[in-house]
């Protein structure tokens, strides 16, 4: 990334917070995940720009991708661990050659860092499928996303990025850098779709479609 020197207290207090959550991680290297109603999760990211020194990111992010393995999830963004700083990382082994891999288009996703990311639809199609959330734990809810994303921002080294995803790769990045925005995964979700994850939520999150579920509770695909 582009240094500049650090001077405003800002910046300072964010990097003491970062350092904060590194500090405190367990012996696994995982932080405590904060839930909806935390305003973290309502605020709007500040944009990375040399808050942490090149050492200091590192660790933060080993701690992110620790923390993200272990909930399990598929992506992590750092107001989920209380620092509102616009970093993510992603990784999403993939679901084999099921049924619902096939239809929902999702692939392995080897493991990433998205600094400052930003995504925009590439072209009108959209898809609908239950979606979870590390900060809403115990609900599911079908959300409808752009099928193809164009993401733009940088890695963790620096090097920009600008490239189209499609699938579930392009569902996970538009739910991650949605967390730098201050919006969660239900304020685009169906409201009627709300399951508990438990037998039949599960049920209804692991059909290739959400129709059954749909049909069941009554709300429409679009």
């Amino acid at each position: 990334m582009i240094r500049r020197p650090r001077a405003a207290s800002a910046d300072r207090t964010l990097r003491d917070l970062a350092l904060a959550v590194v500090e405190s991680a367990d012996d696994r290297g995982v932080a405590p995940i904060v839930h909806a109603g935390h305003p973290v999760l309502r605020g709007v990211a500040t944009p990375f720009d040399a808050q942490l020194d090149d050492a200091e990111l590192a660790a933060l992010l080993r701690v992110m991708r620790a923390t993200m393995h272990a909930a399990p999830g598929v992506g992590l963004a750092a107001p989920q661990i209380g620092i509102p700083l616009a970093l993510a990382v992603v990784e999403d082994p993939g679901m084999g050659s099921t049924d619902a891999a096939v239809v929902r288009e999702r692939e392995p996703l080897p493991f990433r860092v998205l600094v400052n990311p930003g995504y925009e639809g590439v072209g009108d199609e959209r898809v609908a499928f239950y979606e979870g959330c590390l900060s809403v734990p115990g609900y599911t809810a079908v959300t409808a996303r752009h099928r193809r994303v164009r993401l733009t921002g940088h890695d963790e080294t620096g090097a920009a990025l600008d490239e189209v995803l499609t699938g579930w790769a392009a569902r996970i990045v538009q739910h991650e850098t949605d967390h730098l925005a201050g919006t969660l995964y239900l304020d685009r979700a169906e409201p009627r779709s709300l399951a508990a994850t438990d037998a039949i939520g599960a049920r209804w999150a692991m059909e290739p479609t959400p129709e059954s579920a749909a049909a069941a509770l009554g709300f429409s695909l679009g």
